[in-house]
């Protein structure tokens, strides 16, 4: 008897009233409000799937920038372990980013045509969540604010963001604050690799006094080869999808994505492993 009772779940919740009823679970996690987010503008089988995958992917992107958020304030903190913790934790994060590729990667050109006319202009290429992530790991343009002229709010937290450390910048400031020759200025534009961070991460790899750096330094590989997984299969997807043709927010379509595939994010922590 006591056994069972353990073993039963509580189904009893009382009643509530208003906008807040429903389980504890479906209140907590807003479901009802989740749930009512996608409509599809046509009839078309695939369009929902194309809906509820840009939807998770935004939803992503806002978690993985609170993960590396979290991980500039330990840098900043010398807080090296709370820094690794959050770039782990980010890294989870990239990896359902990428695998949520699948969801789209057998789309074919007659699926994504059957709805494709009816967003318009729309493009994951003006999606703000993402262009905080690309400012973030350096990848910084002053132009592509224009595209938020009338969200000011979204044009501020852009713009702070453009101007603001990234997170490599902080990677490179605490390589500074541990005896390590770096430049230590911030761009808004986008980062370039620069010999002095390269000769200083060569000597985090090959110097047992720096070698308390080495995580760091593993860490921000991770990140960085993630993201290219990230746009090898955006770029695999969209071949696969609609071939050459121009991106519907006016890019070059392939050509923009197969560009930006072949761009190393922390480029120095690439270039030296051809001396290691």
């Amino acid at each position: 008897m006591g056994h069972d009772t353990v073993e039963r779940p509580n189904l009893s919740f009382g009643r509530i009233e208003g906008p807040e009823r429903g389980t504890p679970y479906a209140r907590y996690a807003r479901l009802d409000e989740l749930h009512s987010l996608q409509h599809p503008l046509s009839e078309a089988p695939a369009e929902l799937s194309f809906i509820v995958t840009t939807q998770v992917m935004e939803l992503l992107f806002g978690l993985l920038r609170h993960e590396w958020t979290l991980a500039q304030r330990a840098l900043r903190a010398d807080d090296l372990p709370g820094a690794l913790a959050a770039l782990r934790r980010g890294t989870h994060v990239q990896d359902v980013l990428v695998e949520s590729w699948d969801l789209l990667a057998t789309l074919t050109p007659q699926e994504f045509n059957s709805f494709r006319p009816l967003f318009g202009e729309a493009s994951g290429f003006q999606s703000a969540a993402f262009l905080h992530l690309e400012f973030l790991l350096g990848n910084k343009n002053p132009a592509l604010l224009n595209m938020y002229g009338d969200s000011p709010e979204t044009r501020a937290e852009l713009t702070a963001a453009l101007r603001s450390p990234g997170l490599y910048d902080d990677a490179l400031a605490l390589l500074a604050r541990r005896g390590l020759a770096v430049p230590g200025t911030v761009s808004e534009q986008r980062y370039r690799a620069d010999e002095t961070v390269a000769a200083a991460w060569r000597r985090v790899y090959t110097e047992p006094e720096h070698a308390g750096l080495l995580p760091l330094a593993e860490a921000l590989l991770d990140v960085a080869e993630r993201v290219t997984r990230w746009r090898q299969r955006h770029l695999a997807a969209v071949k696969r999808a609609m071939g050459g043709k121009p991106g519907s927010g006016g890019s070059s379509g392939l050509t923009w994505l197969r560009r930006s595939a072949e761009q190393d994010v922390f480029p120095e922590l690439w270039a030296i492993r051809d001396g290691l």
